[in-house]
């Protein structure tokens, strides 16, 4: 994929999410940077196998404290099965959830299954089966 479609890309899920796209450079390797207060920040190496670059995107974070979180969507990253930008920068905000004060993803799902489940039972079925008659 071009870099400018990344940016495009980047830029849209900014408009979604807490994070701000600040850096987006081409040159040296093809580099996205983000951030967010309170001081999160990332940034994605994207692939680029028209000039021999990197084969698959790569997170990092100059902030120690971001590594951790990080941890998981690089492996995700590394897993079976290339992935786009957009699914890299999902697993990204999902794992720095707990950093800006979000709730798990886990948790809301849980909280929703419950949620439904609170409802009034629905009326017993008629048993299907041979009528005796």
């Amino acid at each position: 994929m071009e870099f400018k479609q990344l940016v495009e890309v980047a830029e849209k899920w900014c408009s979604s999410v807490p994070f701000d796209l600040i850096f987006a450079e081409e040159d040296d390797e093809r580099r996205l940077d983000f951030y967010v207060e309170p001081g999160i920040s990332f940034y994605v190496l994207c692939p680029d196998n028209m000039t021999g670059g990197i084969e698959h995107f790569h997170v990092w974070s100059e902030s120690e404290d971001c590594l951790p979180f990080l941890q998981v969507a690089q492996d995700y990253i590394t897993s079976c099965g290339k992935k786009t930008l957009l699914e890299v920068l999902d697993k990204v905000f999902t794992s720095f959830r707990p950093l800006l004060g979000l709730p798990d993803i886990d948790d809301e799902t849980f909280e929703q299954y419950h949620a439904g489940m609170e409802e009034e039972p629905e009326a017993d079925h008629q048993q299907m089966g041979v009528s005796q008659q």
